[in-house]
């Protein structure tokens, strides 16, 4: 009888914990969250907006400069192992070297682009910022009577301000990405150009090998 007892408590105990698994893995195993990431680095300015709090900030600093140095790595995927054959090793490690050549010297045009793009943003904003100071000095030195007049005269300015900053920013960002694109494909080309010396290097070695 206890035997029998104990053998329908072990079961129902079984069942149970059966059922408490499957619900949990149930409730952990829903519709999978969409990822609002694409995977796509934001568009250059996409954090140069004017910032329209009581207009004493202009464009951000942390504008698209610093997104304009992305752009394909010099990843190099023609190394290849060696192939028994002195001359097609050979070839293919000159092919590898003169591609990682290129890739450092686009490389660092990028670095040198964005550099740039960055100097010229910086200086756009502190131009701005001298421009704000003095419109809202010369509200605040404004008689009682003539504040109203010259707030309205500052506003305009700082308006001008800040378009002047963001339009500077934004032809900074795009002339490094110019560079940028064209340094990229450079690359690119450098490494295509890598593979195919390595193809034909090793057919080569092939052949010979077959002879």
């Amino acid at each position: 009888m206890n035997k029998l007892l104990a053998t329908l408590i072990a079961g129902l105990f079984a069942t149970s914990v059966y059922a408490q698994t499957q619900a949990q893995s149930t409730t952990s195993t829903g519709a999978p969250t969409t990822s609002t990431a694409t995977g796509m680095t934001p568009a250059a300015g996409s954090q140069t907006g004017v910032t329209p709090a009581a207009g004493t900030t202009v464009v951000g600093t942390t504008s698209s400069a610093q997104g304009t140095s992305t752009g394909t790595s010099g990843m190099s995927g023609t190394t290849a192992a060696s192939t028994g054959n002195a001359d097609a090793d050979k070839d293919i490690a000159k092919a590898n070297q003169k591609e990682a050549k290129e890739i450092a010297k686009q490389d660092e045009k990028i670095s040198k682009a964005t550099q740039q793009a960055n100097e010229k943003k910086a200086k756009a904003q502190q131009k701005a910022d001298k421009k704000i100071a003095d419109a809202n000095e010369k509200v605040m030195k404004a008689d009682p009577e003539d504040k109203a007049k010259a707030s309205a005269k500052a506003e305009k300015k700082i308006a001008e301000a800040h378009a002047d900053a963001h339009e500077t920013m934004i032809k900074a960002d795009e002339k490094a990405q110019k560079k940028i694109v064209d340094a990229n494909a450079d690359k690119a080309k450098a490494q295509n150009k890598a593979a195919e010396k390595t193809g034909k290097a090793v057919a080569e070695a092939h052949k010979d090998a077959a002879k």
